[in-house]
């Protein structure tokens, strides 16, 4: 092990890590314990100066990760401690080393879905929502959208969030101690992706949303299927309530933990349930809408101090909207066709291939040189469970991005934990970890 560490931090990721405090400026020591968000230089300096501040030989600087199971993947902490209490925090990423973004430029337009359903695999289905709405937008055909596919997509991407924070409720607890949690959470995410399975084929990493609409229609049943999520999911969730909301363990792990305030929060660029979670109401359901939700009644739900129990708790009732959402979905689900008639974005119907050779060959060479899309560039940004996942796109012509930029939100949320870590103890940074809901591969994508 000490190997190991010798060699990451020989290497070319040395620049990442966290210097002892006899080599930082003033101004260097209170970027990292985020004291410059709102401060003047002045102000800085004074406090890089206070007598109290603790010698190298009183403190110890650890690597927390990047196997560690509760840093939510590969993510690399380097902390340092006085005793217990963690004074500083640096995240240190790279590890997943993906490069989607990169590969999604040498991918057509057509294959682009396999490339960002991977990035957040949680939440595969709103990564693809989002590239396709971009594609679209560079084509001028996002206002042509059979009216079908629009409410499918919304059925699917909230079906997600719920999935997708089952998946945290399960995590949360185990990561706590609620190992018991960990069990249930995971049972009904099973049941959610069980519906999936049976909609695209697949649990996870779907390329079911695809520029011009979805890949299929809704199978026989499955009206009866999301009814049945419906009614079985209600009653867990109240269940959670019992094990783990009213809990007083769970409270004093969670309460006063990881506080940032909605200034930090901000000023960093945090989104979703972190920003929520310290009173600021912003969802871009509500505030920016798309697809048809402006259509459907649902309620943003905020915090109020902006710990890690408010982040829980939004999580938690986010369930219980979805679920408002999607009542609404099927209330209101049109007929109709399931994805664009226009013959430059899609394919013929599978069952014509065998019967004529003009749609044998327009089959071929949408899928082997796909289509051109126009010059210009684009960003389209939607409200995935963890906050604002936007896609940028900068077009040549050509049927392959020229550049592609994905603004994940587990990226820019994962900066929230040096301001968030500060001052707590070791025992609160893998609660501080977990309330933020990282998911690496959108990270390092």
């Amino acid at each position: 092990m000490t190997d190991i560490l010798a060699t990451i931090e020989g290497g070319n990721e040395a620049e990442q890590g966290l210097k002892p405090r006899s080599e930082l400026t003033a101004r260097e020591l209170m970027r990292e314990v985020g004291a410059v968000l709102r401060m003047s230089e002045a102000e800085v300096a004074k406090l890089g100066d206070a007598p109290d501040d603790p010698s190298d030989d009183q403190t110890m600087i650890i690597n927390m990760g990047p196997q560690h199971p509760s840093t939510h993947g590969v993510l690399r902490l380097m902390l340092e401690l006085q005793g217990e209490t963690v004074l500083r925090c640096k995240p240190v990423i790279g590890y997943l080393h993906t490069g989607m973004e990169k590969t999604g430029e040498a991918l057509t337009y057509m294959q682009g879905g396999t490339n960002v359903t991977r990035m957040d695999y949680v939440s595969p289905l709103n990564n693809e929502l989002v590239f396709s709405m971009a594609t679209e937008k560079l084509l001028g055909i996002e206002n042509d959208i059979p009216e079908r596919a629009v409410w499918m997509r919304m059925l699917l991407s909230e079906l997600n969030r719920m999935s997708s924070h089952l998946l945290f409720l399960a995590t949360n607890g185990m990561d706590l101690g609620a190992v018991s949690m960990m069990i249930y959470g995971w049972r009904e995410r099973e049941e959610v992706l069980r519906f999936f399975q049976k909609v695209t084929g697949l649990r996870m990493n779907h390329n079911f949303i695809r520029p011009g609409g979805v890949a299929a229609d809704l199978p026989d049943g499955w009206r009866d299927d999301v009814l049945r999520l419906l009614n079985l999911i209600p009653s867990r969730l109240d269940e959670y309530d019992t094990l783990m909301t009213g809990q007083p363990i769970w409270r004093e792990r969670l309460q006063g933990v990881g506080v940032i305030t909605a200034q930090e929060a901000m000023a960093l660029g945090a989104t979703g349930p972190i920003l929520r979670a310290t009173g600021v109401a912003w969802d871009l359901r509500r505030d920016q809408p798309y697809l048809h939700y402006d259509q459907v009644e649902f309620d943003v739900v905020v915090g109020e101090y902006g710990d890690a129990f408010d982040r829980y708790s939004i999580r938690l009732n986010e369930v219980r909207e979805s679920m408002r959402i999607v009542h609404q979905i099927l209330d209101r689900m049109p007929g109709g066709d399931y994805r664009i008639q226009n013959k430059k974005v899609t394919p013929p119907p599978r069952a014509r291939i065998n019967e004529s050779m003009e749609a044998l060959i327009h089959h071929f060479k949408l899928f082997t040189e796909g289509f051109k899309v126009p010059e210009g560039e684009v960003y389209v940004a939607i409200e995935s469970p963890r906050g604002e996942i936007g896609c940028y796109i900068a077009s040549d012509g050509s049927a392959t991005p020229y550049r592609m930029h994905v603004r994940a939100p587990s990226f820019v949320n994962i900066q929230c934990l040096p301001h968030m870590m500060r001052g707590g103890l070791i025992a609160d940074a893998v609660a501080i970890i977990s309330s933020t809901d990282p998911v690496l591969g959108e990270v390092d994508r």
